[in-house]
């Protein structure tokens, strides 16, 4: 499994991917942070909003 990380600067967020599963459901699990889960209940992917004050900021560089 790979982890990838894509981050949006205009929209200050960020995305992380564990799983290349379709989307089902999503939850935000505290605030600015929105989990989706595969139709199996796995967590697949985590979005990261005011991802900036949020994130390590070499990890946001480093991101596709």
């Amino acid at each position: 499994m790979t982890i990838r990380l894509h981050y949006d600067q205009e929209t200050d967020a960020a995305y992380l991917r564990f799983s290349e599963s379709a989307v089902v459901e999503s939850e935000e699990v505290a605030p600015n942070v929105v989990q989706d889960y595969d139709s199996d209940g796995r967590m697949v992917g985590m979005e990261v909003l005011n991802a900036r004050h949020q994130l390590p900021a070499d990890a946001l560089i480093a991101a596709e």
